[in-house]
């Protein structure tokens, strides 16, 4: 199957780059361009891809807002932001308002084409040098009033490792279970805190305090 995508930057040669290089999967085609957060709302409703690959900074209309107007109007397309710097905090809003992932533009090619193939997948991405210093500046916000008593103990240590990054397989290991069951207490817990995919839940994890701000330095565990 053909994923459909959707490119939207306000530097033109930005999104030539981008299509060039996918156009080399032939699995994967850019429908549209947008040059605007305000036409990448109006190409979305016109074109409905499966993918758009969304700059942060745009200016009027930014990509936060148009991420949260796009999933509005249509939750079955995936978002990838994309920023020019790793320490952006505009990052962290576009997550919460349903981005599934985000990437730098100094992305490798292959894995842009593999993080297109991902999302579109119903998976979501986080670049882990991103992840780190996003979560860092985060993470010690107020927590918002949301609970995660609704959880079993076995989901919230699940949720825990996937904020820790370990992917269903990593999860399984540790935790002694099949990757199915790993995947399917993921799942469940995504379904009873009224998330959206895998990202908030990292996000969420890390406002409730279900783990601390990771840690750098030579006396540090993982």
């Amino acid at each position: 199957m053909t994923v459909s995508v959707l490119l939207a930057d306000d530097q033109a040669l930005v999104r030539a780059g981008f299509r060039s290089l996918l156009a080399r999967a032939k699995n994967l085609s850019v429908v549209g361009e947008a040059a605007s957060g305000e036409e990448a709302v109006r190409q979305a409703a016109l074109l409905r891809p499966d993918v758009i690959l969304m700059d942060v900074r745009m200016p009027g209309t930014d990509g936060i807002e148009a991420t949260r107007r796009v999933l509005a109007e249509q939750p079955a397309t995936r978002v990838i932001i994309l920023t020019t710097f790793d320490t952006d905090e505009h990052v962290f809003e576009a997550l919460r308002a349903g981005a599934s992932g985000f990437l730098t533009k100094e992305v490798e090619p292959a894995e842009l084409r593999r993080a297109v193939e991902v999302v579109a997948a119903g998976d979501s991405l986080l670049s882990p040098g991103v992840t780190r210093r996003v979560v860092e500046r985060f993470a010690h916000r107020p927590r918002p009033a949301v609970a995660l008593d609704a959880l079993t103990v076995r989901e919230n240590e699940v949720v825990r490792l996937v904020a820790e990054g370990l992917s269903n397989d990593e999860i399984a290991a540790a935790l002694v279970i099949s990757p199915l069951t790993a995947k399917t207490h993921v799942s469940r817990a995504i379904t009873k805190l009224g998330l959206r995919d895998r990202v908030q839940l990292v996000i969420t994890a890390y406002e409730h305090g279900l783990v601390g701000a990771p840690r750098t330095g030579p006396g540090d565990h993982p």
